[in-house]
């Protein structure tokens, strides 16, 4: 197939387009470089042989997601505003790109003829869900504003399907996708501070940062701290690939995870023991629209797709930390040459 990838510049949608381009498709990357770098590209092209096609342009704009859509097959939807705590004070910017982007993209889809879709969900729409862990039918309570326009998404979705049955939509409501391509040639890059929980540890490890600040120690959980569903991000990628060749009529939503809960202290400690070194930390307040425990039963998307999430803790840890250590190697190498 020809597969349009929203935001694969991005973390997890570079990895998909690695995923992509290694299964035999083509793939077209539209990205407005927001919270990217065409630096991803580079790493792709070196890791698959080949580079993908590449439109810098806003999924807001009509024309310029025609533009990217024609000749595609389907389309993978990624790009989004994603900081749970900015989302607080951006409601409106959150709402405008994630809603807004979602629809403008279905519109051009229609018009184009191009009708399978995997979303990018969140399981952060389960808000502080009592099933622990959490299926598909747990019923959504988002506790913030990125939430809701995940969610939001997701109904627009559903009613499409619904009205429109030519659709084969699938809505991945995954966890914590974490962690890197083996090669280290693409990972977590955001462009400024990091708000995701790895890169933040991880940036400690690198001594970028003194000290990681644990946002809240009173959670009702077993040590105080958060607990998450640690997902690989190759994992992901694979759940999408697997969504688009498993696609079918109609709408449903899947959750992507391990189904291990995994505390703050203990990603911390599986970091420690990645690069071999106790990191300093210190416990500060709560983030908000932060919930306490958010871990996915994947026990349906294990059956749909025909696939679990087999990559652990460690390795995730471990991926992580070696892109770290193969961008220090090319940056090094870039001074070197430039000096």
């Amino acid at each position: 197939m020809r597969v349009l990838v929203t935001g694969g510049c991005g973390f997890i949608g570079s990895h998909q387009v690695v995923a992509l381009l290694d299964a035999g498709h083509d793939v077209v990357v539209l990205d407005d470089l927001s919270n990217s770098s065409l630096d991803a590209i580079d790493g792709v092209a070196a890791i698959c042989g080949r580079p993908p096609e590449v439109i810098v342009g806003d999924v807001r704009e009509p024309a310029v997601v025609r533009g990217a859509l024609a000749g595609c097959d389907a389309v993978i939807h990624f790009a989004a505003k994603k900081h749970v705590p900015e989302s607080t004070v951006l409601a409106r910017e959150y709402h405008d790109v994630n809603v807004g982007g979602l629809l403008a993209l279905i519109q051009a889809a229609a018009e184009l003829g191009v009708y399978r879709l995997v979303y990018s969900s969140s399981g952060s729409v389960y808000g502080d869900g009592l099933d622990r862990p959490i299926p598909e039918t747990t019923t959504p309570a988002p506790t913030n504003p990125y939430s809701r326009t995940k969610l939001m998404g997701e109904w627009i979705l559903a009613d499409l399907a619904a009205a429109e049955p030519q659709w084969e939509i699938t809505a991945l409501r995954y966890f914590n996708p974490a962690g890197a391509h083996p090669s280290g040639l693409i990972g977590e890059d955001p462009i400024g501070p990091p708000s995701n929980l790895l890169p933040i540890l991880l940036d400690v490890a690198e001594r970028r940062a003194a000290t990681v600040t644990i946002a809240g120690d009173d959670f009702a959980t077993p040590d105080g701290t958060g607990v998450r569903d640690y997902v690989h991000v190759m994992d992901v990628a694979d759940a999408h690939l697997a969504a688009l060749d498993r696609s079918a009529p109609g709408f449903r939503v899947l959750n992507i995870g391990r189904g291990v809960p995994t505390s703050v202290m203990d990603l911390l400690g599986a970091v420690e023991r990645t690069v071999g070194r106790r990191l300093a930390r210190r416990v500060g307040p709560r983030r908000p629209g932060d919930v306490a425990f958010l871990t996915a039963d994947p026990t349906l998307a294990e059956e749909v797709l025909g696939l679990a999430a087999h990559r652990s803790l460690d390795r995730i840890c471990a991926d992580g930390w070696n892109r770290r250590l193969v961008a220090r190697t090319d940056g090094d190498h870039e001074r070197t040459e430039a000096g």
